[in-house]
């Protein structure tokens, strides 16, 4: 995660059982392709779907058909879900969960869940009050509440079925994450690399919510469910790496957490996911490589037993989070079919790994980077710039990129189409200072240490939307924005992409050239990621929340008009985004 100022404080809870109405959704067969079942539409990732009704042809005459506001100011991160004829929304805290008809017109509520979600949570949740949305699976709705719980609620009803704390707020851990769930595990894990946390990632039972396994991400082999006889890193050997690439047991609140979205592979039985960073910023208190902080690691579901584990950015110096989107895609490199696993970094380096080892086949900069001159495929290891390197011995050290925003946003998820064999991502242009101090770790209280201000990227434009090829490690197009780019993509089988921008627009592009084929503006940054669904009357739809936050609850001023006492200018890098855009918590809808 991030960043330089923590926290914003709002106020009131809405909190009680939640209404309920009798009606029930129709679900339609697994295979159907007009659903969006899970996050990442599927356990590769993709974000693709095979609804080709939308076009690059017409899409020009893509248009809004329905809007809802959420009812709560805050950074709409996440994604709908659509089953059968029902369509789900989680809000950001306090974390209300919608069922929306879409079988009548309006959508009306089918019913609507209200958790109990603790206030508290707001103080410890590092990066505004988001939630990266929920799963279905064996008739229920899976999701993660801010406070440390994970609740499953009944599709048809709106009743609760089970809640368990898997989080302690009391440590610095809140969640935010989207859960997994492969048969009966519900994997989820922790925010918290602010504060310290000893991070984890846990196994849940789906039918009645008990914890059945718990592995850390650092730590002795024990703890990380780490055996000698399955534990096979492609660069690393040895025993307990995750404790003894920490001095003086730092690993013990060296971070790691757990808030980004996970993938599986069914063939292989293993799920991945990343790792955010070591803390504290300061990486003078924390010498060593720090595994497996800012690292992938592939484990089984059923017991959590780790297979392999990579590490993008030994001994982070500059929180790159590793937390974003491993997507799975079967590709042909050199001539020779791959199963690959790739994954954009915060730290600016796009990477092919196979997903059967972890071992590296392509690195390449995607966005400007000084940090490191390349990553060496022979020892998996970046090739430092010594200049870049931080530390409280080192000073201000200026000029680093890309900036603690990452390259990318592990919150702003890629996509990959098939027809195309292209990946597609937003991206951030910002570079920074980086001034480390010494910070003291008192339980539940941010473990930092950093000044960071950020600066405009190389050619003055903040982000882009833009096409990669993993198979050689090259852009393909791309499309320069003024405001660094948060949302996720979405990409179809009519080969059109979609992404929304900081400053409020939703915009549809050409898979294969990237022209602007439509745009709408929407009220509000978009932060959350795009989905498509056939709806009950046979068209195909797009879905995409509108609501500026995430990050940039913290760092733009004056986007808020209810709150007298928000008063902050605007950062300097990005002075003029009140201009264009205020908070916000709405649900779009369009079609042809």
């Amino acid at each position: 995660m991030s960043r330089a100022a923590l926290f914003a404080l709002l106020v009131c809870l809405g909190a009680a059982a939640g209404d309920r109405a009798q009606a029930a959704p129709t679900e339609r067969p697994a295979g159907d392709d007009g659903q969006w079942t899970m996050p990442a539409k599927d356990y590769a990732a993709t974000r693709y779907s095979g609804l080709a009704d939308i076009t690059r042809q017409n899409a020009r005459s893509l248009h809004p058909v329905w809007t809802f506001s959420t009812g709560v100011l805050g950074g709409h991160e996440g994604q709908p879900l659509v089953v059968g004829d029902t369509m789900y929304v989680v809000t950001p805290w306090p974390n209300v969960l919608y069922a929306f008809d879409l079988t009548r017109e309006g959508y009306p509520l089918r019913w609507k869940y209200r958790p109990e979600v603790s206030a508290n949570a707001i103080g410890v949740s590092c990066c505004d009050i988001v939630n990266r949305g929920p799963f279905y699976a064996d008739g229920k709705i899976v999701y993660n509440l801010l406070d440390g719980h994970t609740v499953a609620v009944d599709a048809h009803s709106g009743r609760e079925l089970w809640k368990t704390q898997i989080a302690d707020m009391g440590e610095g851990e809140t969640v935010t994450m989207a859960p997994l769930v492969v048969k009966d595990r519900v994997i989820v894990g922790a925010s918290g690399g602010e504060f310290g946390i000893y991070g984890w990632i846990k196994g849940l039972d789906l039918a009645t919510g008990q914890t059945v396994w718990t592995a850390r991400n650092l730590g002795p082999d024990s703890d990380m469910r780490a055996r000698t006889d399955t534990f096979k890193p492609p660069y690393d050997h040895g025993a307990d790496l995750g404790a003894s690439s920490w001095a003086n047991d730092s690993w013990r609140t060296g971070g790691a957490p757990v808030w980004g979205f996970i993938s599986y592979d069914p063939e292989l039985d293993l799920f991945y996911y990343g790792t955010g960073n070591a803390s504290p910023y300061n990486p003078e208190q924390r010498l060593g490589d720090n595994k497996w902080s800012a690292s992938v690691l592939a484990r089984h579901p059923a017991d959590g037993a780790l297979v392999w584990a990579y590490q993008f950015t030994p001994h982070d110096n500059w929180d790159y989070d590793a937390t974003g989107t491993m997507i799975l895609a079967d590709l042909t490199i050199g001539g020779q079919p791959v199963k690959a696993l790739v994954h954009f970094d915060k730290n600016g380096f796009a990477y092919t790994l196979d997903r059967a080892s972890g071992r590296v086949l392509l690195a390449r900069a995607f966005a400007p980077v000084n940090w490191a001159r390349a990553v060496d495929l022979n020892t998996g290891r970046p090739q430092l710039e010594p200049s870049k390197q931080t530390g409280v011995s080192r000073g201000n050290v200026k000029g680093i990129c890309p900036s603690l925003e990452g390259g990318v946003s592990p919150s702003s998820p890629a996509a990959y189409s098939p027809r195309t064999h292209l990946f597609y991502t937003s991206t951030n242009n910002l570079c920074m200072d980086y001034a480390a101090s010494h910070a003291t770790r008192l339980k539940g209280t941010p473990y930092v240490g950093v000044t960071s201000p950020y600066i405009p990227g190389p050619g003055g434009y903040l982000g882009t939307f833009m096409a990669w090829d993993a198979a050689s490690g090259r852009k393909v197009w791309e499309n320069r924005e003024p405001f660094p780019t948060w949302s996720g993509a979405l990409v179809t089988a009519g080969d059109v992409a979609f992404y929304g921008t900081l400053d409020g627009w939703f915009k549809s592009v050409d898979a294969r050239t990237g022209e602007v084929l439509s745009k709408f503006k929407v009220g509000s940054g978009v932060v959350g990621n795009p989905i498509t669904y056939r709806a009950p009357d046979g068209r195909q739809y797009v879905a995409v929340y509108a609501g500026l936050g995430g990050d940039w609850a913290l760092l733009s001023g004056d986007t808020r008009s209810d709150d007298p006492t928000d008063v902050r200018a605007p950062a300097d890098f990005l002075p003029d985004i009140a201009r264009h855009t205020s908070q916000g918590g709405i649900i779009w809808i369009f079609s042809l």
